[in-house]
């Protein structure tokens, strides 16, 4: 055993995973105690409670129970505590307590939140640390205030604050769990809270790298797009795109349908809405129900690729996939390198964009197969849709999105279970379980001589 999970200082991957597996038990038992439920609801089994935290830790938003009518106040703060937790990342949180009583972080924590926040381990972890919390300490507040002016006439002061706090956490930690049971669908044609839950999200999304590459450029009035890092001109081009993408095709196939009794302004505003959740976060102004199977389709490839790494979104990375477009344009014009404004993409980046896209395909079939198998004989697997609807969760658990056609209460426990390792997967990326849980020493691999064989 010692040898297969090997030492957790070799392998900071494996912090993480301790770090998320002890969290997400602790919020689960938390989450099934009498006081985290109103009295007249049914108790929450250990299994509800153990999805409820994983979907909360892992910033996924997938329910199978009421959110605002099963849990109490108590359980609603559980719940938006593990969002936080899980949308900083547990060891971020782990290193800013090392340094307040401690002065100083060792070098596993500082491995674990350089590979987290994607930085140089070398760099000051005081000062980053700081500036990430200072980050998303003003975007949530400012949530909160647009929120609370948005709403403030709709219910009592202290509803109208506890909402607007909770939906502003959980839309920059792309988590989409809602206190309402119909999600955002009553606020479809509000223009102000729409557009600020968007805003959050999108900056929760686009990675902490991004962020502070922008900042540290706003203070030189000239140039500031050819002095952005390749990474950051990459997730700002694939972002729009992505969402121009989205809500064309969204509109487009849903304008005569499930839209047909909105008027033009709402529709438009429900097609952004849509494009912007169904990357990352999860919340929905539009019953998924009643998409088109197109809608569906497109909306499973843009949960897939998800938002930018070193965030609070999931998928296998928009960086991923242009990195991927890049090299696969460079290929097709006959270019040896793959070139990106005037910067070349390294082997080894290509490399690993390959594997990381191929590995959450792989992992994202074998769930597929394994829902399709353990709910072969439920009820679920009388619905016309079926098929669809399943790789639709499964996508929306190991992206991290939360978006569901509806069937994730009606899962038995196995099949919930199964969505409980995908959000974990998902939360952590494939690629990271797989060194966590990979032996400490790997064997000798000799080098045989090349033969290429035929590709295409």
């Amino acid at each position: 055993m010692s040898q297969f999970s090997g030492s957790l200082v070799s392998y900071p991957a494996r912090v993480s995973l301790l770090a998320y597996g002890v969290t997400i038990l602790a919020g689960g038992l938390l989450l099934t105690l009498p006081v985290s439920r109103y009295p007249d609801r049914p108790p929450i089994t250990l299994v509800d409670g153990i999805f409820t935290a994983t979907s909360a830790c892992c910033v996924t938003g997938l329910t199978v129970r009421s959110t605002v009518s099963d849990f109490s106040i108590f359980g609603q703060g559980v719940i938006l505590f593990l969002i936080q937790l899980g949308g900083l990342g547990i060891m971020t949180i782990t290193t800013v307590i090392s340094f307040q009583i401690g002065g100083q972080a060792t070098l596993r924590q500082r491995a674990v939140i350089a590979d987290t926040l994607g930085i140089k381990a070398g760099r000051d972890l005081r000062w980053v640390t700081v500036a990430l919390l200072a980050t998303v300490a003003v975007a949530e507040l400012l949530g909160v205030i647009l929120l609370c002016v948005a709403s403030w006439d709709t219910a009592l002061p202290g509803e109208v604050i506890w909402k607007a706090l909770f939906h502003s956490v959980s839309a920059f930690c792309n988590a989409g769990f809602a206190l309402d049971d119909a999600n955002f669908m009553p606020l479809a044609g509000n223009l102000p809270i729409n557009l600020v839950i968007c805003a959050l999200i999108i900056v929760g999304g686009i990675g902490f790298p991004v962020i502070f590459d922008i900042f540290s450029r706003l203070r030189q009035r000239s140039g500031l797009w050819s002095r952005l890092h390749t990474q950051s001109k990459m997730m700002l081009i694939g972002t729009a795109i992505l969402l121009s993408f989205g809500a064309i095709s969204f509109w487009l196939f849903e304008w005569e349908e499930s839209l047909s009794g909105e008027t033009p302004t709402t529709k438009l505003l429900m097609g952004l809405f849509h494009s912007t959740t169904c990357r990352t976060a999860g919340f929905n102004s539009v019953d998924y129900a009643t998409l088109t199977s197109e809608t569906l389709f497109l909306a499973i490839i843009l949960m897939a690729i998800g938002a930018g790494p070193c965030s609070t979104a999931g998928g296998f990375k928009v960086s991923t996939l242009m990195t991927l477009l890049v090299s696969s344009w460079s290929s097709f014009r006959g270019y040896q390198h793959a070139n990106f404004f005037k910067r070349t993409i390294p082997e080894k980046a290509i490399e690993r964009a390959t594997a990381t896209a191929l590995l959450f395909a792989a992992v994202a079939i074998a769930a597929l197969v394994g829902l399709l198998v353990v709910e072969t004989n439920g009820s679920l697997s009388s619905r016309p849709r079926w098929f669809l609807e399943a790789f639709f969760e499964c996508i929306s658990a190991l992206a991290t999105v939360g978006l569901s056609t509806g069937i994730t209460a009606s899962l038995s426990d196995p099949g919930k279970l199964l969505l409980v390792l995908l959000m974990l997967l998902g939360r952590l990326g494939p690629i990271t379980a797989a060194v966590a849980l990979a032996s400490q020493r790997r064997p000798y691999q000799p080098a045989y001589p090349e033969e290429e064989p035929l590709v295409g």
